[in-house]
């Protein structure tokens, strides 16, 4: 299979963590759309990637910026005129801080982020994905917890719009998988949890494989 005919994989938030972890590891089967706000973490990426024998395409993007989500899927359908697969794992992630106390930026942008910006991009992707690509996220059940106000409120309305559009397209597409994946030694998490022992986590590229076929199957 040539590069021209592989399929593409959409992923936002492939600068780090599991998104990187897993645009590496697909980019033996399809071409890599990698978007991420940090330039210099998708070039890495894409040094990874070339070096197995791999292609990528690098939006350094900000999802939360409709102008740039309205371009990039535009040059997707320009250049391929369809997706087959996207993952969004792209994330905010606010400090924690007791729920009287958590300052206003960062719940707006919390839910800037992991709620507008998701449901943005649902409508630019779902006509890319048709009835036969699919659509991965992933959940983090935080809401109800103790100084998870913000994240725990704006990732379950994620969560909640995702199955949704789940339910809608159970029996005509795009497939929608929502996805917990385990406990990773991520930038994220160590933001949460600062103390915490690393070492019982999980790697992120073995977490990546297990969760591989589960996304393509």
């Amino acid at each position: 299979m040539t590069q021209d005919t592989r399929p593409t994989a959409l992923i936002t938030g492939a600068s780090r963590g599991l998104g990187s972890a897993l645009a590496e590891q697909l980019a033996e089967t399809h071409h890599i759309i990698a978007v991420g706000k940090t330039t210099g973490a998708l070039e890495e990426l894409d040094d990874r990637i070339q070096a197995k024998g791999g292609e990528a395409s690098l939006a350094p993007m900000d999802i939360t910026v409709e102008a740039a989500m309205q371009q990039l899927c535009r040059s997707v359908y320009d250049r391929w005129g369809k997706l087959d697969l996207w993952i969004h794992s792209a994330i905010f992630s606010p400090p924690l801080s007791p729920a009287p106390d958590m300052p206003e930026k960062d719940y707006d942008k919390a839910f800037l982020t992991n709620v507008k910006a998701t449901q943005r991009l649902i409508s630019y992707v779902a006509p890319l994905l048709g009835n036969t690509g699919r659509a991965v996220f992933f959940d983090d059940p935080r809401a109800g917890e103790a100084f998870f106000g913000a994240y725990g409120a704006s990732k379950a309305a994620q969560i909640a719009m995702a199955r949704s559009w789940q339910t809608e397209t159970a029996k005509i597409g795009p497939m929608v998988k929502i996805l917990t994946p385990r406990p990773m030694p991520t930038a994220v998490r160590a933001r949460f949890f600062p103390g915490e022992d690393r070492a019982p986590l999980t790697d992120i590229r073995e977490e990546a494989a297990r969760l591989l076929p589960e996304i393509l199957s």
